[in-house]
């Protein structure tokens, strides 16, 4: 071997097993060359080979999962843990958990604020709009004062004659109407020709022809 490989392969094993003592969690080759190529270039056959190595060399762990070799860090270089010291770790979890959840409630808070601020109007824009909606109501109150100022008004008098009227003509209006039909239906039983033969022959126009309706009553 080169000494630029033997460099390279030397180079190759410490990060490694530098990785595996940090992280202290058992991975498969795959995973140590998928975590580390991107950043290192580490070839996959490299990343397999000097893992076996270190497991020959006893610096590092490994055994079988099925078809799968597993390698993670020599637990004996790392000092024991009282129960208190795990304790005191779980106790730490709790707090630091119970702070996430406190950090993700606010960022869900200022979140929302933010959406809020973000769909309101600025200032010029909510200043244009009141400049706009003056100027609309002025508008309004010139045209109340000139309806105010017309002396052509329609008194209630004249408008509860209005209506009256309406609901007398129409009243007759349905009366008449009613008659004819009949009339023309007796007509009708003994008319050998249409409804609509005999209306073209006597010259009968009908309130469908110029798509009149009668109102309601």
């Amino acid at each position: 071997m080169s000494k630029s490989r033997a460099d390279t392969a030397a180079g190759a094993s410490g990060l490694l097993l530098k990785y595996l003592q940090e992280q202290n969690r058992p991975y498969s080759a795959q995973d140590v060359f998928g975590n580390l190529q991107r950043e290192h270039g580490l070839g996959k056959a490299a990343v397999v080979k000097a893992l076996e190595q270190l497991a020959q060399q006893g610096k590092i762990k490994e055994k079988m999962y099925g078809k799968q070799k597993i390698y993670f860090a020599d637990q004996d270089q790392f000092d024991m843990v009282s129960d208190a010291d795990l304790q005191s770790l779980d106790a730490k979890i709790v707090a630091l958990s119970a702070q996430v959840q406190g950090l993700q409630q606010s960022c869900r808070h200022m979140e929302a604020e933010l959406r809020e601020l973000t769909s309101s109007l600025t200032t010029p824009e909510m200043q244009k709009e009141i400049q706009e909606l003056r100027k609309e109501c002025a508008g309004y109150s010139e045209r109340l004062q000139n309806i105010k100022a017309a002396t052509n008004h329609v008194t209630p008098e004249e408008k509860e004659q209005v209506y009256k009227d309406r609901q007398k003509y129409c009243k007759e209006w349905r009366k008449r109407k009613r008659m004819a039909t009949e009339l023309c239906d007796a007509i009708l039983e003994g008319y050998p020709k249409s409804k609509k033969q005999f209306f073209e022959e006597v010259g009968i126009e009908t309130d469908e022809d110029y798509n009149v309706k009668l109102p309601d009553p």
